[in-house]
């Protein structure tokens, strides 16, 4: 017995959100994003039980409308089908589903039992005209995100595999969760979800104490919790009913298109479906209030909706839209003298002025009108960084060398960076650097024998295995078998093949970052913190465990031990300070350490290596030699490295590319970091689409 959708208190963007899905599934569904313990997946469990119920075609496995059945059915055709009537399914994608039990699969039990191939649906079938729920949707496997958010775009899926060929309608309401501090999704799949919400818990006690109120009566009675909201619940199914039949009926006059436009504009989206979706929950809001033409309430009301997630250009960026900006690029259009264009244009710019909370009251009803609109600016990663830099200490000591040591400076803008990743196939936690094998997971790249032995996430390959065993079938049957005997496919254990799957795995990407007097031209050590903040946030999307050291006057310090919060890492690097002397074998062989004892924690996850420097050691004369032996000692340990080269001016000694010889590791200009600088670059792979370590000439 689910907790009841009208009781739940607050989150009025989400409810609305989760509405206007349901009442025009076109919107494209809704990512919900936000601390833990603040009733997403309650929210979205609870919206199944006030939908309408369905129609559909007794018998039907791809719930069939009566009404317009799929001609395409493979369960079809139907003629003249009777209707019987049903709840709306509520069907959840767990993390560790895979894409068989997504999409569908052989018919195991006929195939063996029969000898013919015929289609078990999936979860993709059993959600056509409901709801489909992606907990923690962040942690999905990419291949699982793309199938699945390819067939909520289309309205249908397509099977092709293991000798099967099915095309079935899946139409339903998309909703993922996802915690941030646990990884971002790609921005492409992000651009997917047609709406965006971000929930927080309520600071105000008399919310909170009302929150735990009803949550306390509901686990000591939940039928009679239930029944009490029963009536509430219902009204809510009622409307979107009722806005359903409307939907077609809602005009959205060219004024209120021209403004849609203007907005998404204004807020540089890229591509048309931020357009496409806000259009369609304006269309789908209107319906919700029993309007039959679109207003400017709903324009504005659904693109802080459907943008917020559009706009942001890398994961550390703040969520949501300045509301002043909003209302400004709203009012552009207005045909009223008072407010027009040419008012305010300092504020015209993307990033909106400072300061402005978007805050204010709604007046209308709690699940039509939020009042809790996005209230904080979009803030630049220089200006955060600037403020980390002022507000925390310094977490390296002074360097002991007597040289000066200058303040932190902000880093330059985070850019996309080109994807480094360790050589070979892997073993290690899910994730999305290098090359995995999985056990149980990921994508089917091929068949093998059974390993003797294993007992552990070996999963039967059956289309292999049918056919290592059809070649014997004649010498297995008998001639006195049934025809249904005679059909059955007969097994032996030298038949049976099992899958070789292959996925992405998360790694220990280590920085070693020279903080040192030869880097501390605040032009320079700004685009070295502007470099490392990039490549912490391609380590942020790709899952993977980063710790940082730095080295500077007489030694070197471990400012964060690895960990999973690169948010971390980015604030030590803002308040990372420069100076002193360069003691550069300090640097590898603490990171020798590191990567020593976090090899005893985590054995199974691979490091990765990456060195910031211009190559220069400083301590004597023969600093440059010891650095270059414990390069080479780092280098035995079977450690792959990139050495990131600073060095710049028109004369350069080519220190770091000759460091990177000793590492065995590819040695990378500052300025080809950028994926965009990648064109020239011959690309290689090594099992799918990554770019290996390539060691330096």
């Amino acid at each position: 017995m689910r907790f009841p959708f009208s009781a739940v208190l607050g989150q009025d963007d989400l409810r609305l959100a989760l509405i206007l899905n349901a009442v025009h599934p076109a919107v494209g569904g809704v990512l919900v994003r936000g601390e833990k313990g603040t009733a997403k997946s309650t929210m979205v469990r609870a919206l199944a039980a006030v939908l309408p119920p369905v129609d559909v075609v007794p018998g039907c496995r791809f719930s069939c409308d009566p009404a317009s059945p799929d001609p395409a059915c493979p369960d079809g055709p139907h003629s003249a089908p009777e209707a019987s009537t049903r709840p709306a399914r509520l069907v959840e994608l767990p993390i560790g589903a895979s894409e068989d039990r997504l999409t569908g699969a052989l018919d195991l039990e006929r195939a063996l039992g029969r000898g013919e191939a015929a289609f078990q649906p999936g979860l993709l079938a059993a959600a056509h005209r409901g709801l489909l729920y992606v907990d923690e949707v962040n942690l999905l496997p990419d291949h699982l995100v793309d199938v699945l958010l390819d067939a909520a775009a289309m309205g249908e899926a397509h099977v092709e595999r293991d000798g099967v060929s099915v095309r079935h309608a899946a139409v339903f309401l998309l909703v993922g969760t996802m915690n941030p501090e646990e990884g971002e999704l790609r921005p492409q799949l992000l651009d997917r979800f047609g709406l965006t919400v971000d929930v927080v818990a309520s600071r105000e006690p008399r919310e909170r104490a009302e929150v735990v109120r009803r949550r306390l009566a509901y686990e000591a009675d939940p039928a009679v919790f239930v029944t009490r909201w029963a009536e509430a619940d219902a009204e809510v199914g009622r409307r979107i009913a009722e806005a359903r039949a409307a939907l077609a009926k809602v005009v959205l006059p060219d004024a209120e298109l021209e403004r849609i436009a203007r907005i998404c504009a204004a807020f540089e989206v890229d591509g048309m479906r931020a357009d496409l979706v806000t259009a369609r929950a304006a269309i789908a809001l209107a319906a919700w209030r029993g309007l039959t033409t679109v207003t400017a309430e709903e324009v504005r009301d659904a693109a802080r909706l459907a943008l917020p997630h559009r706009r942001r250009r890398n994961p550390f960026d703040a969520p949501g839209l300045d509301q002043e900006q909003l209302e400004q690029a709203a009012q552009d259009v207005d045909p009223e003298p008072d407010g027009g264009p040419g008012d305010g244009p300092d504020d015209d710019g993307p990033g909106g002025p400072d300061g402005g909370d978007g805050g204010g009251e709604s007046g209308g009803p709690e699940a039509e009108a939020p009042d809790n609109r996005p209230t904080a600016p979009r803030e630049t990663q220089a200006q955060r960084n600037d403020s980390d830099a002022n507000d925390q200490p310094s977490p390296n000591p002074p360097a002991r060398s007597g040289a000066p040591e200058q303040s932190a400076v902000a880093a330059s803008d985070p850019y996309r960076t080109r994807l480094f990743s360790v050589p070979g196939v892997g073993e290690g936690v899910p994730g999305r650097r290098s090359a995995g094998r999985s056990n149980g997971r990921g994508r089917t790249v091929g068949a093998q024998k059974p390993v003797p032995g294993a007992t552990y996430g070996q999963v039967i390959h059956l289309p292999a295995t049918l056919r290592a065993a059809a070649l014997h079938q004649a010498s297995r049957r008998t001639s006195d078998a049934s025809d249904s005997d005679a059909r059955a496919v007969r097994l032996k254990p030298a038949d049976l093949r099992t899958a070789v799957r292959r996925d992405r795995e998360g790694n220990l990407v280590l920085f070693v970052v020279d903080a040192s007097g030869s880097m501390a031209a605040r032009a320079r050590m700004s685009a070295v913190k502007g470099a490392v903040l990039s490549l912490l946030l391609d380590a942020y999307q790709r899952r993977d465990k980063v710790g940082l050291i730095t080295f500077r006057g007489s030694g070197a310090e471990v400012a964060l031990p690895p960990t999973g919060s690169v948010e971390a890492a980015a604030l030590r690097l803002a308040a990372l300070p420069t100076g002193g002397r360069t003691p550069l074998a300090a640097g590898l062989l603490t990171a020798y350490d590191v990567v020593r004892r976090e090899r005893l924690r985590d054995p199974r996850r691979r490091p990765l290596l990456v060195l910031v420097t211009d190559g220069r050691a400083t301590g004597g004369s023969g600093a440059l030699a010891e650095a270059r032996r414990a390069a080479a000692f780092l280098a035995s340990t079977g450690v792959a490295s990139i050495v990131v080269d600073c060095e710049s001016g028109p004369v350069r000694l080519g220190l770091a590319a000759e460091l990177a010889v000793h590492l065995g590791g590819e040695h990378v200009p500052m300025g080809s970091l950028s994926a965009d600088a990648l064109g020239s670059t011959v690309r290689q792979a090594t099992g799918g689409d990554q770019h290996p370590v390539r060691k330096a000439a």
